[in-house]
């Protein structure tokens, strides 16, 4: 293949038979060589995600979009540099602002549709696909399936807790204890203290560990402190916290399941409030503690059998089916008891704590 005619055409040639490696460097060389528009520069930018070199690109798109402020697919390929580095709010912002310079820009849309998808907002997803039209996107249909999947299952998005807590983790701490009363850690000690008096040196689990509240509240019982979350901003908090062993991006309902160390106590404070089927993450604490050990957890309460989806997107579980999963699960109750983790304009939320032992 040969530069023939159109050579931005044949750099879209080239990302299309799998070398973009080549695609960049020749775009690259146009560029130096003063024969590359923005047009060329956005391309570049398609090449080296293509090939895999994500910060590249970023730097390459960051340049591109500021020379060309009011060029749209500047602007969106920005955005798909971001998306690829994992930075999913800035990305969403920039395709929105594509889409202000130029609404009827299909691309910019689809790529908004599928950021929103990443962040596991499934109906802001459908608002922008049901603006496509499905001849012209070959990928609409499963898209669409896709999003309405997220309606439909029976937990948060991983996609939106991941999402929410990377915005919340800046301030989390000052807004949890500040505007909402959250006291989840410390619910869950007095729990502790009347479930396991006296106990010491233990080797804990945080699920869904934030920013390390938790881990601070049992920093002094315990000889080693491991968490888990789903928002890599939040781990880099917990982390600087100072009192875990090992910090690790994963799903709470997945991650315990795949094996490893037995505990002594596994906590998830304010954590189930974004699941609605505890199925799996009990059967996953279960899995992982030891002999004698103890999973407590806080939960908001649910007014009937089963759990449901409150109105501000965290499920609610009742004590029936706390009962009923832990049994299943081979775990008994060593305690529950009413409690409010938080409070929600002023007003205590409605919970409880329970403690779930392995017998021994």
């Amino acid at each position: 293949m040969q530069p023939d005619g159109d050579p931005l055409a044949y750099a879209g040639d080239l990302i299309e038979d799998g070398r973009a490696e080549e695609a960049a460097r020749f775009l690259r060389a146009r560029i130096a060589a003063g024969r590359g528009g923005v047009l060329a520069r956005v391309l570049l930018v398609r090449a080296e995600l293509a090939s895999g070199a994500v910060d590249t690109a970023l730097e390459t798109a960051r340049e591109t979009a500021a020379l060309n402020s009011n060029v749209p697919d500047a602007v969106t390929v920005l955005g798909d540099a971001l998306l690829a580095a994992g930075h999913l709010p800035a990305a969403i912002s920039e395709y929105q602002r594509a889409l202000r310079l130029d609404p009827g820009m299909q691309r910019a849309r689809v790529q908004l549709g599928v950021a929103w998808l990443e962040a596991g907002e499934a109906e802001r997803a459908l608002e922008q696909f049901a603006a496509l039209d499905p001849a012209e996107i070959a990928e609409l249909a499963a898209l669409v399936a896709r999003a309405e999947a997220i309606r439909t299952q029976q937990r948060s998005d991983a996609g939106y807790v991941r999402h929410l807590f990377d915005q919340f983790s800046a301030d989390y701490d000052a807004r949890m204890r500040g505007q909402l009363l959250y006291q989840a850690p410390e619910v869950l000690r007095g729990l502790a203290d009347l479930v396991m008096p006296g106990a010491r040196d233990l080797t804990i689990l945080d699920l869904g560990c934030g920013t390390g509240l938790g881990g601070a509240a049992f920093a002094d019982i315990a000889a080693a402190i491991d968490g888990i979350d789903l928002s890599p901003q939040m781990i880099a908090k917990a982390r600087a916290r100072g009192v875990y062993r090992n910090l690790a991006v994963a799903d709470i309902e997945t991650a315990p399941a795949d094996g490893g160390e037995a505990y002594d106590l596994i906590l998830a404070a304010d954590t189930l409030v974004y699941l609605g089927d505890l199925t799996a993450v009990f059967r996953g604490a279960a899995s992982r503690l030891k002999p004698g050990g103890f999973f407590l957890f806080t939960v908001e309460r649910a007014e009937a059998d089963g759990y449901e989806l409150g109105p501000k997107r965290r499920w609610r579980h009742s004590e029936s089916y706390l009962r009923k999963c832990a049994e299943e699960s081979g775990l008994d109750i060593a305690g529950l008891v009413a409690a409010s983790p938080r409070s929600e304009a002023n007003v205590p939320v409605d919970g409880l704590a329970v403690a779930l032992m392995r017998a021994g």
